[in-house]
């Protein structure tokens, strides 16, 4: 009898304890920005992609995000040549034509296989003859949840410094593009469209907790935007916000910054690296977003009697 009711007593403490960490876990979810090293092989590039989202999976982040142009170079004359054509949102896992959308087939095994939301970064998508710099998002069972095309095209000419003209061969999106995720409303947009704080202020106005922003800055803008402009849309719109860079590699044409970075609500830096391989990982904590909003309640204290901003996209 005093045995059974030990027994009994023990059990039910470590089922509270079990539901407590597992309360805790929800609460605070961990995200996972993969840092990768990208080559002129595809698949390759697919292959250690496929390797790094388990590898991010194990370190038990509900949400994984790979960064821009993970299976091509970053170059205008390539992303014709590694573009396919990515299936619409809700295809199913199975449902994908792995010989066509090879890089599409594998982001939705991969998030089957390892029980996470996968951000696909980007790729280059083919649809008719227009290419676009595309990000897939897909469910925890391997459903295309919604693919994003970047926004804003990366035409700069610094001088003695970066030039780059992305609408010499790809084609500009036009959707705001916000998922349901296990940790609430995120947004995706791709690296320039960071830029752009009016995109930003469109996810917040549509309930965003978070904004994932896969990117690859360069050298001439990286160390002194990169940084500076995740804590600004951070700051800005008092949510999280996560820049996925790829790793920098030194044989490539375009030298990308590097420096994967999360940031909170409040501006400050959670989680960054520097410009090698690497998986940065942070928890957040869904409560704060709430609490900053409440603190500095700006958006009810807009004078919209002086400005507005105006949603003219068709989901609006």
């Amino acid at each position: 009898r005093g045995v059974g009711a030990s027994l009994a007593a023990s059990t039910r403490g470590s089922m509270a304890a079990f539901s407590a960490a597992a309360g805790e876990a929800a609460a605070h979810p961990k995200v996972a920005l993969i840092q990768l090293m990208v080559t002129d092989d595809k698949p390759q590039n697919l292959a250690h992609a496929r390797s790094a989202i388990a590898r991010a999976a194990a370190t038990g982040a509900k949400l994984v995000s790979l960064p821009e142009c993970f299976n091509s170079p970053y170059a205008t004359s390539a992303f014709p040549r590694y573009a396919e054509p990515i299936p619409p949102a809700g295809t199913a896992a199975d449902e994908v034509d792995a010989t066509a959308s090879p890089t599409t087939a594998m982001l939705c095994a991969a998030a089957r296989e390892e029980g996470v939301l996968l951000v696909g970064g980007s790729l280059p998508e083919r649809e008719g003859e227009a290419v676009y710099n595309t990000c897939v998002v897909v469910d925890e069972g391997g459903r295309l949840l919604a693919k994003h095309r970047k926004v804003h095209l990366f035409d700069i000419d610094v001088p003695g410094g970066q030039k780059f003209t992305e609408s010499d061969t790809l084609t500009a999106g036009s959707s705001v593009t916000v998922v349901e995720t296990p940790i609430g409303r995120v947004g995706i947009a791709i690296c320039y469209d960071m830029r752009f704080s009016e995109l930003a202020q469109l996810m917040r106005k549509r309930g965003c907790i978070m904004i994932i922003y896969p990117g690859a800055f360069n050298m001439t803008t990286g160390p002194p935007h990169w940084e500076l402009l995740l804590r600004s849309r951070a700051l800005d719109n008092q949510l999280y916000v996560a820049g996925v860079s790829p790793a920098r590699n030194p044989d490539s044409t375009y030298q990308a910054w590097g420096h994967s970075t999360v940031v909170g609500p409040w501006g400050d830096v959670l989680a960054t690296t520097d410009h090698g391989e690497d998986i940065v990982v942070a928890e957040i904590d869904v409560s704060r977003v709430d609490q900053v909003r409440q603190s500095i309640p700006t958006s009810h204290q807009l004078r919209r009697d002086m400005y507005e901003l105006v949603d003219k996209t068709t989901e609006a």
